[in-house]
């Protein structure tokens, strides 16, 4: 899919939270309605075919409930796009990325032959991967040795969190792949190009503090002669490479379709860290070379990133609803807020609340420049009638349709119409923050026996670390589902350095790889 993906670290959050935000967009000309659905494990299928690709593999027998936001009309498969399980770890698949025909060559991508099938892909990641998680880091090793076995049919990259720390997965060839942790105080820019612009290969072997990959990934690079780092005298040693360079592309395509977008995110959230609009190298709307991830200049929150996922190149000469700048400029590139918008999910683990309402799921749908974001706890049975029945014929009783019919009329009329566009996103964005207030006050009330009133904000919550940007303290997490009890940890609450975490790590890379 042509998306556009932004993550943001729990300490470049302003509420602490990691969030992982996708827009899945249809090919042009097109859109796919979509709806909200809560996947309970007895409705998880035990034996799963792929659509497009016609692959059939058997799954695990104990999955857990999660959300996810499938296509209303499910002819081409399920395409789930971004949800939360039970144990608060969230997924976003997927980002269509790009790559080079050296990669292509060393590693075919997996297509469908006739009845041969292919691997998986968009289409399948989701169902495949996200009931079977209890952390992000969890997810990458799951999708990681499925596209081992099973391959996959495009070039992909995939969100992972969880209360700590967010993952990006991104898909080399048809069976390799890397995947990087964001930097905490980072926010990451994906424009439907592969993204990640250094990698330590010893830390991926290693311990994998901040690097994963494929377990032979050296030997490739070598076999094939992939990577194009210049390395003599001090830097001969050195196992760190660029896989944009190595795995990923620089076409013209891109640099009117990709880069601009990455172009235009960093530009609106970090305005003062280069002359944006002079052209320079790594600061332009062409650049080759603009970072992966980048330090805010402040905080960020909910209404940044969707803001951001709507915009159309507002304040230069880019942006298709100015009068500023000729026709040629206003149509050179690619916005991110366009009218084939399917959804937008917006997955916000809040690591300082208990448990079983820990994670929000912010949905919204069709054109982004003009709709809103509905925010649903996912510790539920099912989703919001209003969210969840989208069917084939438009109707105002679905937030689906509703959305789609106010973004198709308010288009054509865009400067007459957007003052009241942004009144309405101002007024459902405050009334979905009260209600996530109000839900989260009510389940503290419940937590506590009903004594007082229960904390109104998360700085007063019993489980509240000290500080979310700063160093952790001990949280006692709530039981999710009746797993654990009350005084059981779902996550890890402090992070655990050195050697003590390599050591977790292998362990729990042992149990997932085990479970595959």
């Amino acid at each position: 899919m042509p998306c556009t993906t932004l993550l943001v670290g729990r300490r470049a959050s302003a509420d602490g939270s990691p969030l992982v935000a996708r827009t899945e967009d249809s090919s042009a000309g097109s859109f796919d309605p979509k709806r909200v659905v809560v996947v309970r494990p007895e409705d998880q299928p035990r034996t799963y075919t792929s659509v497009l690709g016609g692959r059939t593999i058997e799954l695990p027998g104990d999955p857990l409930r999660y959300t996810s936001i499938p296509n209303a009309l499910p002819d081409e498969g399920i395409w789930g796009c971004a949800g939360i399980n039970a144990a608060n770890v969230a997924m976003s698949a997927t980002e269509t990325i790009t790559s080079n025909p050296r990669v292509l060559a060393a590693d075919p991508l997996v297509e469908r032959d006739g009845e041969t099938p292919g691997g998986f892909g968009e289409e399948d990641f989701v169902t495949l991967v996200l009931p079977y998680i209890r952390s992000a880091r969890e997810g990458v090793l799951r999708l990681g040795a499925l596209l081992a076995e099973h391959g996959t049919w495009e070039m992909n990259g995939i969100a992972f969190s969880d209360a700590e720390d967010i993952w990006w997965l991104e898909t080399v060839g048809g069976h390799h792949w890397i995947a990087r942790r964001v930097p905490e105080d980072h926010y990451v820019t994906m424009p439907n190009q592969l993204g990640i612009d250094s990698f330590d290969l010893e830390d991926a072997e290693g311990p994998g503090r901040d690097h994963l990959a494929s377990p032979d990934l050296r030997a490739f690079l070598r076999e094939h002669r992939l990577d194009l780092t210049l390395r003599s005298g001090s830097t001969a040693g050195d196992t760190a490479f660029n896989p944009r360079e190595a795995f990923g592309s620089h076409t013209e395509h891109d640099h009117l379709y990709n880069t601009p977008r990455a172009w235009y995110m960093q530009r609106t959230l970090s305005p003062h860290a280069g002359d944006w609009d002079a052209g320079r190298p790594g600061a332009s709307p062409d650049a080759d070379d603009l970072p992966w991830s980048r330090r805010p200049e402040r905080l960020l929150t909910i209404e940044d990133v969707k803001d951001v996922l709507s915009s159309h190149y507002q304040g230069t000469v880019f942006d298709p609803y100015s009068p500023r700048g000729t026709d040629a400029e206003r149509r050179a590139f690619r916005p991110i807020g366009i009218n084939r918008h399917n959804a937008l999910a917006i997955l916000q683990i809040r690591g300082d609340l208990p448990a079983p309402h820990r994670s929000v799921q912010w949905i919204a749908y069709a054109s982004l420049p003009f709709t809103t974001l509905i925010p649903m706890l996912t510790n539920v049975e099912e989703a919001p009638a209003r969210l969840s029945t989208t069917g084939e014929t438009v109707s105002t009783d679905s937030f689906y349709w509703t959305s789609r019919m106010i973004a198709a009329l308010a288009d054509p009329h865009f400067h007459e119409v957007i003052p009241l566009i942004e009144r309405y996103q101002q007024r459902t964005l405050a009334l979905g923050r009260s209600a996530v207030r109000t839900a989260d006050e009510e389940a503290a009330r419940a937590r506590y026996g009903g004594r007082g009133a229960g904390p109104a904000r998360r700085s007063e919550h019993p489980d509240r670390r000290a500080d979310p940007h700063g160093d952790r303290g001990a949280a006692r997490p709530g039981a999710v589902h009746g797993e654990r009890g009350d005084d059981q940890p779902v996550l890890a609450a402090g992070r655990v350095s050195g050697a003590a975490r390599a050591r977790a790590h292998r362990r729990d890379d042992a149990d997932v790889l085990g479970r595959t």
